[in-house]
């Protein structure tokens, strides 16, 4: 890749990017980089670049950057499915797991590209063609799930034109290396290095006897049958709903390989990313009401704080700070409407079985934190005497 002229951007349709995009309008000002942003998403702010169409940008840029979580790096990818245009993922806000840099890194990273000090690695994308004759791609998965009041996803896998097994549950996902940490994981499926070539199959919930996730080579040919006995389904593409399946429609799922290139720095491996994101502790405590059971507490720390997620949602967050080998945990806050379930204390005690794995020291400055510690003398060994 030679010296790249222009930059396209695509922003996520929420978070406040401007401090990113300030960063790389001035960095393609010193080096006479246009940069190119979409009509309706540059619009939103005040700055440097053109506004131009999706097809001029893919047409034009040597780098598309996208600014935001996962859902932005997905759709960055499907609009350069097929291209040999690198993909840099830049993380704005939230914990994101696709893209590349935070936010604070940005203007190294951008330095290290114009020294070609990064690599480039490929991605797998599937493809299908929904019932209403649209042809659609995916970076992560594509999913058929239960409509809610219908009946179960009975869906029969088919590979090299013959049934291999029948699933019911809420949902079969058909996913690749990329999306094995995404919607395939949480429904039991295994992490997929993403240099591995090939797509899992998955059930999520399933209540047929056979429940496990399948591997599958990119060059077998693989149909999703919708089976007599199933309801109706809702075909989800990278998450968003696409179309609708009824029994005995057919999806067949073709594998694109290197259906887009995204740049890597070297900075964090897919386990590191693959570990800081599914960390997950233990099982749930006795007593604590359903919701805390369903909860998952991640370390988003690139804001420096536990976060405990009820159904996708962020329920509370527990704010800490490392002091060195330390970690102070600060302040627990639970969203009112999920208060008086239990949050507050499987934060807590996330937090601390996180520390205790690590080895690291706690210092608890919480007062909600100190409290339960009083009532669970077990952690009482993890405590350090102040910063």
């Amino acid at each position: 890749m030679g010296m790249i002229k222009v930059v396209g951007l695509v922003l996520h349709p929420r978070r406040d990017c401007g401090s990113a995009i300030d960063a790389i309008v001035e960095w393609a000002t010193r080096r006479e980089v246009t940069v190119l942003g979409l009509h309706d998403e540059i619009n939103r702010i005040d700055c440097e670049a053109v506004a131009v169409s999706p097809e001029e940008m893919v047409e034009r840029a040597g780098l598309l950057v996208s600014l935001g979580g996962d859902g932005t790096m997905l759709r960055t990818m499907r609009l350069v499915e097929g291209r040999k245009t690198p993909v840099l993922g830049v993380n704005v806000g939230r914990l994101g797991f696709l893209a590349e840099v935070d936010l604070p890194d940005l203007p190294a990273a951008l330095s290290a590209i114009d020294e070609h000090k990064f690599t480039i690695e490929s991605r797998t994308a599937v493809r299908t063609v929904l019932p209403d004759g649209r042809a659609v791609s995916a970076f992560n998965d594509i999913a058929m799930v239960r409509v809610p009041g219908d009946g179960l996803a009975a869906v029969g896998i088919s590979v090299e034109g013959k049934n291999f097994v029948n699933y019911a549950a809420d949902a079969v996902i058909v996913a690749t290396p990329t999306g094995s940490t995404a919607y395939s994981f949480s429904a039991g499926g295994p992490i997929v290095s993403p240099n591995v070539e090939g797509l899992i199959v998955s059930a999520s919930a399933a209540h047929s006897s056979f429940n496990r996730s399948l591997m599958l080579a990119l060059s077998e040919r693989l149909e999703l049958n919708v089976l007599p006995t199933s309801g109706r389904l809702a075909i989800e593409v990278d998450g968003i709903i696409e179309g609708y399946a009824q029994p005995d429609h057919k999806l067949e799922i073709v594998p694109i390989p290197a259906a887009a290139q995204v740049v890597r720095l070297g900075g964090t491996s897919f386990y590191e990313r693959a570990r800081r994101k599914l960390r997950v502790e233990g099982s749930a405590q006795v007593g604590v009401p359903d919701a805390a059971a369903d909860a998952t507490v991640v370390d988003s720390f690139e804001r420096r704080r536990y976060e405990i997620l009820l159904g996708g949602e962020v329920a509370g967050v527990l704010h800490y700070r490392r002091h060195g080998e330390k970690i102070e945990l600060m302040h627990t806050e639970i969203e009112q409407s999920f208060s008086g379930q239990g949050l507050a204390s499987r934060l807590a005690s996330a937090a601390l079985e996180d520390a205790r794995v690590r080895a690291t020291p706690v210092v608890a400055s919480c007062p909600f934190v100190t409290g339960y510690l009083d009532r669970h003398p077990e952690y009482s060994d993890l405590l350090s005497d102040g910063v």
